[in-house]
């Protein structure tokens, strides 16, 4: 019996075979969940004659596309892996992802022919298949995916899988050094689906999700996408994000939710149509990956959407806790509270904290994760006594709201004194001339670290960095404030919006900022 995620479409095929499952955004071609079955099916059936068995790994480098999300129903229904990897690593970091999952067969979008080849050699990778770029699809134009699910038989063969069978190995960021592979089972993203129905308002049959952000990454896959083809109801993908091209998503498709990180909200509400657009049909939208300015969500606020966060990470599938609407705004920083099926803990060595103080958040629930892929140490690091270890520091308060202070190794420890990046970046972000910043410690021969802030100014804006330093010093402890401020036009980020604190960390390493302004 197949109760993995790869029998949600067949088992609307029989609901509900003529409603809308997917829509591709840049063809305006839909897919009903009757044709989603057919096809997944067919690609699965292409798959298994080309060797692919229950726990073989199968490699996704992609734009997002409806085929995309097809491969990933048809692994699941053979009870092979799907390991999704970021489309904007170089040759060398895909690789060591292949080589690391041993990953059999890559599909792979047309603009990245060239790098995935180059990426696949000398790796476990048998064939490549190539998905066509839009602009083909959009032309008519077939590519190697459409030939491989053409010699599949579409009809439906069951295999026997079960929730705790692997179902991704989805491999996190890398922030902190090399990728480790999160592994998700197909129970993790079912129970993942049942807390995206408890946010805000609810999700229905009847809802629409735009899909925008990359789905290589937990926030996008598994907020609304994956949820929406559980429920049965419809996703609309488009294959990169731009603003105008989500507005007119929004508009044309009569979106009702909405997942985006922060920097594609902060562009949404720069774009230069934005007060001419109906975005009536928007219920809620949810922000994750990255705490959200405060001064985004009230302006977000002040254009009618109905905006919510949420935490997660790739380990827990990624929805953890939601801070609804109507908190938003008044406990801004917060987290939230945890969503239904999850327990939280502030621990200190094992023991539980008084409220209000700060500890390590560890979580339990049914959308934890299996472990790191082949890396036993780490996993029995995070995996202790039934909670999962996150290596964020948080408190909770009196109300049971969770305030997530910082990841353990970015908090600053400056003359005995813990500084709180997170608390210092969100005060910054509420000076007029601050677009961007980032709050890290540097070495410092009297203190030990000293902290320091790298600055991106608003378009037009100016500010000195004593000016920034003395403005702050009004608002927070003086050990908290930056003894250094760096201006620069970018800050270094991960695909999915996270800032690589590490390279800020690396660029600074000898103290030198220390003495900047």
């Amino acid at each position: 019996m197949d109760n993995g995620i790869g029998n949600w479409p067949s088992i609307h095929h029989l609901r509900r075979p003529d409603r809308t499952a997917l829509v591709d955004a840049d063809t305006g071609a839909a897919l009903t969940f009757g044709e989603l079955d057919r096809r997944t099916n067919a690609l699965a059936d292409a798959m298994r004659q080309r060797g692919v068995r229950k726990g073989d790994r199968v490699a996704l480098i992609t734009f997002n596309s409806p085929h995309m999300l097809e491969v990933l129903f048809a692994a699941a229904k053979l009870g092979a892996v799907t390991v999704p990897v970021n489309y904007r690593l170089s040759a060398p970091e895909m690789r060591y992802i292949l080589q690391d999952s041993g990953a059999c067969i890559v599909f792979h979008s047309a603009q990245l022919t060239a790098t995935v080849h180059d990426a696949a050699d000398g790796t476990y990778v048998r064939e490549t298949v190539e998905i066509g770029s839009a602009a083909q699809r959009v032309a008519g134009e077939r590519s190697a995916y459409d030939a491989l699910l053409a010699s599949g038989d579409p009809a439906r063969v069951e295999y026997d899988i079960g929730h705790d069978d692997l179902c991704v190995v989805m491999y996190t960021s890398g922030t902190t050094g090399r990728p480790k592979g999160a592994m998700l089972t197909h129970g993790n993203f079912l129970w993942n689906a049942v807390h995206n129905f408890s946010i805000a308002e609810g999700l229905t049959p009847r809802d629409v999700n735009v899909t925008s952000a990359p789905m290589f990454h937990i926030g996008a896959l598994g907020i609304f996408t994956l949820p929406m083809l559980y429920l049965g109801a419809t996703s609309v993908i488009l294959e990169s994000f731009a603003p105008e091209a989500w507005l007119d998503a929004v508009e044309q498709h009569r979106g009702t939710v909405a997942f985006c990180v922060p920097a594609m909200w902060a562009a949404i509400d720069n774009a230069a149509s934005i007060g001419d657009r109906d975005l009536g049909s928007l219920k809620f939208t949810i922000s994750g990956g990255a705490p959200c300015p405060v001064v985004l969500i009230e302006a977000l606020r002040g254009r009618g959407i109905t905006f919510t966060e949420g935490f997660g990470l790739t380990e827990t599938s990624p929805i953890a806790a939601v801070l609804d609407a109507d908190d938003v705004v008044t406990h801004a920083g917060s987290i939230g509270r945890p969503v239904l099926h999850v327990d939280f803990r502030i621990v200190d060595d094992g023991r539980d904290v008084p409220v209000g103080e700060v500890g390590e958040l560890v979580m339990r629930g049914p959308n934890i994760f299996a472990g790191y892929w082949q890396k036993p140490d780490a996993t029995r690091e995070a995996l202790r006594d039934g909670w999962f270890h996150s290596g964020d520091l948080a408190r909770c308060d009196e109300d049971g709201y969770y305030t997530i202070v910082d990841r353990k190794k970015d908090m600053v420890i400056s003359g005995g004194e813990n500084v709180y990046p997170a608390e210092v970046e969100q005060q910054l972000y509420r000076h007029r001339a601050v677009a961007e910043v980032a709050v890290i410690g540097v070495p410092d021969e009297t203190w030990g670290e000293a902290v320091a802030a790298v600055v991106v100014c608003k378009p037009g804006q100016q500010v000195g960095g004593d000016e920034l330093i003395s403005w702050l010093r009004e608002r927070l402890a003086h050990f908290k404030c930056p003894r250094a401020v760096v201006f620069v036009d970018e800050l270094p980020r991960t695909a999915t919006g996270k800032i690589l604190k590490r390279e800020l960390r690396a660029n600074w390493s000898d103290g030198a900022m220390v003495a900047a302004r």
